[in-house]
């Protein structure tokens, strides 16, 4: 089951988006939110998997800013833009804060329904109207959106270590390693651990000697 939040200024909005994703069995709505700061003060208790969120809100906090803090109180949400505009310095943007797909809101239905359901999967969905003039862009890994950690447990996944092991040599819990390679998967842009591996390469962060060691 997909634990959802919708977040948009509009009551409107969020009303048929609710009617809309909730006719679907594997999707509930456990939230909705006004601003970015009404759901920064409540997600703690909803326990989200997937936040849809509005990009322009009005008010001091917006999608991209939102999606930053976001990822500091609850890493493990995944975030859904949701817009009317296509401008590609936004969608880089936010997608750079830590959100997982971006969506126009005239979009139809099932592309947004498959971006629900591929961010709760760790995918990363881009609109396809706007993918292709942003993609270049955005396929470059920020290598200052990784955390130490996470290089860290990037490294142990490209010497195939399993969760458990990661967890073990890390000295973490295993439920801590998820939230990492979910974070690592999303910020490379890719859909698994193998495809971010070897993004990892390709992009340098990571040495062939670090996997042939092992």
């Amino acid at each position: 089951m997909i634990r959802l939040v919708l977040v948009d200024d509009h009551r409107v909005v969020r009303r048929g988006l609710r009617s809309f994703l909730e006719a679907f069995p594997d999707i509930v709505v456990v939230g909705e939110a006004s601003s970015g700061e009404e759901l920064l003060a409540a997600i703690a208790g909803w326990q989200a998997d997937v936040v849809l969120l509005d990009l322009l809100m009005p008010g001091g906090c917006d999608g991209v800013e939102t999606t930053r803090r976001l990822q500091a109180v609850a890493p493990q949400t995944r975030v859904v833009m949701l817009t009317a505009y296509g401008d590609d310095a936004r969608v880089i943007a936010a997608l750079r804060a830590g959100a997982t797909g971006y969506i126009r809101k005239d979009a139809e239905p099932e592309v947004l329904l498959a971006a629900v359901r591929a961010a709760a999967q760790g995918q990363t969905v881009l609109d396809p109207t706007i993918a292709d003039s942003i993609w270049q862009d955005v396929s470059r890994a920020d290598v200052d959106a990784l955390t130490e950690r996470e290089m860290d447990v990037l490294r142990l996944l490209a010497q195939g270590r399993s969760n458990p092991e990661i967890a073990d040599s890390l000295v973490v819990s295993t439920e801590t390693v998820k939230t990492h390679v979910g974070n690592i998967i999303a910020k490379l842009h890719q859909t698994h651990r193998t495809q971010a591996v070897v993004q990892a390469l390709k992009q340098g962060l990571i040495a062939l000697e670090e996997i042939e060691d092992f």
